[in-house]
């Protein structure tokens, strides 16, 4: 009896003691939010910062401290005014910051630790915790969580100060890399892109990031090594791609014809044969198989049309036509510069001036992205565009615009000297079209770079221009190219959006609004897409360039963002239903630009029910999204839908003359290549392919007197976003290595602990493969190891050191 008894007092006295650390835990869980420390828990139950033992509270108890010390900065903040970027203030819940974030990264909990950090404004304590705190282990997913954070960064300062400590720990951890794409992302000087080339000791990495410079259309200038400069300048590009062709077996040719399949058709589209069975030719059908065939035949350096030395071809055109045949030889000769210039040469001496023009035009497609020692293209064409130049009208409208493509993204200050004049001239003989195209070309040439010269010139000739010239069918070209000055800048357009207002004319509304959602693209900022939407509520029958604008920029903004994406296509059905003619014209285009070479179910759904639309512009529109979407990708239920429309529009001579240009897009580079700016696993916007986007959008707001017109050549601005979409792995010499991958659908793995799976519902190749817009591919092999931590593009390898064959493992 005794015994139990004094059983019975133990359990009371351990529940006793049990319940008041429960309590006082209780207590120091819910603290109020002015206090920073409780004083009514007992010390010796009190976590000691100076003794780092809050670790031994469990998990649950730090994650709920951090919560609370979050709040109690923001309080202390808003509500005291302490200053944040001040430590004195803050004394209490920095040292317990200080013990939280080693504990979270030590366990494996790195987005609590970063999401602390970004709750208190101390985000570079990153950077000075104790050594080896961040290791091999885990800089990935701590980088991988800072990088995806930044999409979400509403001011910039705070996207800077996101993306460069992620840049720093890269550089410590020696991945450089992956230091490249965040200096990539973060928009750095060439002079700091060079000193992280310079910075890297391993000739493999230097090779690679080369790699990347090149893909992302850098024009840096590497003199220190020819081979590394050769990377840079895209060099290699069209001998690579050839070979890829020559693996995958479609070297052959193919004809316009081969892709209409007319003979599936009970119409022939813009051929229809007469009772006699004699195909009648048309003007308007030969230019569109003009542009088929370069499309298709993109970079494949021969085809059925225009390669064969009997020119019958190009006498099948009239005038413009002529130009674009003669032009199409660049698409077909895309990036093998000499060779490219050996064919287009003997064009430049033809008694015509469309044939010669069109030979200007295509010496400056087939340098597209590509670097030549001896520039041959400023060489060529500096004399049509030069001040007091005699060359004709078309000759310059040509030069100015083989210019803008060959030399986009580079910034060279020599081609900007050669078209200010032409911007610049207000003179009763100045040619508003040449005006325009001067201003788009030196919008791609220096896009992204916010240059003042270039932008003060063009605001100047808006305001000076008059209201004829304003009214001119291409003037809306000048915002565009103003617009792309700024491109992805955010908010370093404010100042040319408050000069742009000041004009009174309808451009410049629309011109305001062209550069805001230029500047913002790619920010999912919500603020501005509300902005845009606000624009659309107005009930406007005509004048509403503006709002139909605001449509393109809605997408432009939400770009290459899932969940934005997601929600914009949902407001552009409420757009559909409720707004008026000039914003519906706009949707289609906004909703392809959403899925540039990407062609989901639900999309072409939608393009397709468009296609049909009463309006002409809308169903116009919506057939030239139908090819944006599928872009490069062969896809066959939009090759079938598109077969249909041509039946369907036989005798609307615009809209077929789309749905060829969509059924060009579709099969582009026979299913090889992509439009799609985005890559590096959808973490960089290659500006100069975005810029040419844009550009082909807001020339469709205007297809009667644009594409459908005589400017059907500004179509060749697409070659700055062609690029190959393959997956290509070489050796250190950077000669093909085949090697087994699993390509399938990339999975968001950004704050999982682990190895998460990256890849869903995969399938195994042998490279070479071709990766579509939102697939991922991953080494099947352990016996290399690749360079580059995303593999895509040219991808180099290296033996595994510590692999061993299953045989040797067993014994």
């Amino acid at each position: 009896m005794h015994d139990v008894i004094l059983k019975q007092q133990q359990q009371i006295e351990e529940r006793d003691s049990l319940n008041y650390k429960l309590e006082a835990f209780v207590q120091y869980d819910k603290l109020p939010a002015q206090e920073s420390l409780p004083s009514s828990i007992p010390k010796e139950l009190l976590p000691d910062s100076k003794d780092d033992n809050l670790g031994s509270w469990g998990h649950e108890f730090v994650r709920s401290l951090a919560g609370e010390i979050g709040q109690e900065y923001n309080d202390r903040v808003t509500k005291k005014g302490a200053n944040p970027e001040d430590d004195v203030p803050f004394t209490d819940l920095l040292g317990m910051v200080d013990c939280i974030v080693p504990f979270h990264i030590a366990h494996n909990a790195e987005a609590e630790a970063v999401d602390l950090l970004m709750e208190v404004q101390r985000l570079k304590k990153l950077l000075s915790l104790p050594e080896g705190a961040i290791d091999e282990s885990n800089y990935s997913r701590m980088c991988l969580y800072l990088i995806k954070s930044a999409d979400f960064m509403a001011d910039p300062d705070d996207l800077t100060e996101v993306l460069s400590v992620a840049y720093q720990i890269f550089l410590n951890q020696k991945q450089y890399f992956d230091a490249m794409r965040t200096a990539l992302r973060m928009g750095k000087e060439e002079d700091e892109l060079k000193t992280l080339i310079d910075d890297c000791d391993d000739e493999l990495v230097k090779k690679q990031m080369c790699l990347l410079l090149g893909r992302h259309r850098v024009n840096l200038e590497y003199a220190e090594d020819d081979d590394l400069n050769e990377l840079i300048g895209n060099a290699q590009l069209s001998a690579q791609f050839l070979q890829l062709g020559r693996d995958l077996d479609v070297m052959e040719a193919k004809t316009p014809e081969d892709i209409y399949k007319s003979h599936l058709a009970e119409t022939g589209g813009f051929s229809r044969r007469r009772d006699t069975g004699v195909q009648v030719d048309s003007a308007r059908a030969n230019l569109a198989s003009t542009f088929v065939n370069a499309f298709v035949n993109a970079g494949f350096g021969q085809d059925k049309l225009m390669t064969p030395n009997d020119n019958e071809w190009l006498y099948k055109n009239k005038e413009h036509g002529m130009m674009s045949a003669a032009a199409s030889l660049g698409s077909i000769l895309l990036w093998n510069v000499e060779e490219g210039l050996t064919q287009i040469d003997k064009f430049l001496y033809s008694s015509e001036d469309y044939v010669k023009a069109g030979a200007a035009l295509a010496i400056g497609i087939v340098s597209s992205g590509v670097r030549n020692d001896a520039d041959p293209v400023l060489a060529l064409l500096q004399e049509h565009v030069e001040e007091g130049s005699e060359s004709s009208h078309i000759m310059k409208c040509a030069a100015i615009t083989g210019l803008g493509i060959a030399y986009a993204g580079s910034k060279r200050e020599d081609v900007m000297e050669l078209l200010v004049p032409i911007i610049e001239n207000t003179e009763d003989n100045a040619n508003m079209l040449e005006v325009s195209l001067a201003a788009l070309a030196l919008g791609m040439i220096y896009v992204g770079s916010c240059d003042d010269v270039a932008g003060t010139t063009m605001l100047q000739r808006l305001m000076e221009s008059s209201e004829t010239d304003l009214n001119h069918s291409h003037a809306r070209l000048l915002c565009v190219g103003l617009a792309l000055l700024f491109l992805g800048k955010l908010d370093q357009c404010d100042a040319m959006v408050e000069a742009m207002g000041t004009i009174e004319h309808k451009i410049g509304k629309y011109g305001a609004i062209v550069l805001e959602t230029c500047a913002y693209a790619r920010s999912g900022n919500v603020l501005e897409v509300q902005q845009m939407l606000h624009h659309c509520t107005e009930h406007l029958t005509e004048d509403a360039d503006h709002q139909a604008a605001a449509v393109i920029g809605i997408a432009l903004i939400s770009l290459g963002e899932d969940v934005g994406s997601e929600m914009t296509v949902r407001t552009f059905d409420h757009l559909l239903h409720y707004c008026e003619l000039p914003i519906k014209r706009a949707v289609p285009l906004a909703l392809s630009l959403l899925h540039i070479s990407n062609p989901e179910f639900s999309v072409i759904d939608t393009l397709s029910r468009l296609s049909h639309d009463p309006d002409a512009e809308i169903s116009q529109n919506a057939i030239m999204g139908l090819g944006i979407v599928s872009a490069g990708t062969n896809n066959s239920r939009v090759a079938g839908l598109l077969r249909q429309l041509s039946e369907f529009y036989n005798k609307e001579v615009g809209h077929i003359f789309c749905v060829r240009i969509a059924q060009g897009l579709l099969h582009m580079g026979k299913g090889l290549l992509t439009l799609n700016p985005i890559h590096s696993d959808r973490m960089l916007t290659n500006w100069p392919a975005l810029g040419a986007i844009v550009t082909l959008l807001h020339l469709c707001l205007d297809l009667k007197t644009s594409l459908l017109d005589k400017t059907h050549y500004l179509l060749y601005y697409l070659t700055c976003a062609m690029h190959p979409r393959m997956l290509i792995t070489v050796d250190e010499d950077m000669a093909w290595k085949p090697v087994t991958v699993r390509v399938g659908q990339a999975v968001e793995t950004v704050g999982q602990a682990g190895k998460p799976k990256t890849i869903t519902g995969f399938q195994t190749h042998t490279t070479p493969v071709l990766l579509g817009s939102k697939e991922r591919a991953e080494l099947g092999t352990e016996e290399v190891i690749s360079v580059a931590s995303v593999l895509e593009g040219i991808v180099i390898l290296k033996e595994n050191p510590d692999y061993e064959p299953e045989g040797d493992a067993d014994k």
